[in-house]
């Protein structure tokens, strides 16, 4: 049965002081983790992927406060995005990210994973999912797409000309270099964070970089039933004032299997109100024995 629960917080930003260096995050599968970053008796592993235009630093309040708490916590920046800007390329795609992701896991020897994924980064993890099934515990799509028969990608073609749509046709003419997606010239600021938070606009400004389309665009093929069987969860971020993510992103997340929860926080509410959010990610971890959830 489907748990619906409506938290309502405003901290006016990051409220908690820095942690400093004891709470620093592996965030590539090449950087060890550090002595910090270990699991703690009943603590959790995750995985944080971040969605389109960001990187792993997207993260990094959250990950801070989970491993304050116990928890091991990685958030690896995918091929073309944040500080691996310089790796893009044509043919950087979906199938790229779900190996950066995948890497990770195995190359560090996680297990238990709860893994999470950002926006459109939800068919990426459903990707993960879906090859390394042994050693995802759970699955959490935080304002993401979840892929489904029909929607198993970014943008899809329309069957009946086998075109694209319009919309993606016009962005396509600004793309930089023909293949990477700019955030700026298709949205404002208010699609991540509202007004009322400048700080971390700026922090937007600064850190968000150009996506590579292809990532939107390949088609995800499952064999093994991507996030099914997984105990997926889903926060939806209802405080998002401009465009909040539409039952074409939820989809099947309101169904009887999945842990439904609405936050009242923006589409980038784990740089707005990182503490609830790792709160929350600390319940999840706290809660995955659980066979089913149950309705509140």
């Amino acid at each position: 049965m489907t748990l619906t629960r409506r938290t309502v917080l405003r901290n006016g930003g990051t409220a908690l002081a820095s942690l400093g260096a004891a709470s620093k995050v592996a965030i590539a599968a090449e950087t060890p983790p550090s002595q910090e970053n270990t699991v703690a008796q009943g603590g959790g592993t995750y995985v944080l992927v971040h969605g389109t235009w960001h990187g792993g630093w997207v993260w990094r309040d959250v990950a801070d406060r989970l491993i304050a708490q116990g928890h091991r916590v990685f958030t690896p920046t995918c091929t073309g995005c944040g500080e691996r800007l310089h790796l893009t390329g044509p043919e950087v795609g979906l199938e790229t990210h779900i190996d950066d992701i995948v890497n990770v896991i195995e190359y560090e020897e996680l297990s238990n994973v709860i893994l999470v994924g950002h926006s459109f980064s939800g068919i990426t993890i459903t990707g993960v999912a879906d090859r390394l099934r042994e050693r995802i515990e759970r699955i959490v799509f935080f304002d993401a797409l979840v892929p489904r028969p029909g929607r198993m990608s970014g943008v899809t073609k329309d069957p009946a000309t086998g075109e694209y749509p319009a919309w993606w046709r016009a962005r396509q003419e600004h793309f930089i270099e023909g293949y990477q997606m700019d955030l700026w010239k298709d949205y404002p600021m208010d699609m991540l964070v509202p007004p009322d938070y400048p700080d971390v606009a700026a922090k937007l400004r600064r850190l968000i970089t150009p996506h590579p389309a292809k990532q939107w665009t390949d088609t995800l093929v499952l064999e093994n039933g991507g996030w099914a069987g997984l105990q997926p969860t889903y926060f939806h971020c209802v405080g998002q004032t401009y465009r909040k993510s539409s039952d074409l992103m939820v989809g099947p997340a309101r169904g009887p299997d999945w842990r439904f929860v609405e936050l009242e926080i923006p589409r980038d509410g784990m740089l707005t109100h990182p503490d609830l959010v790792a709160n929350e990610l600390a319940l999840i971890n706290g809660n995955r024995r659980a066979a089913k959830p149950t309705r509140g």
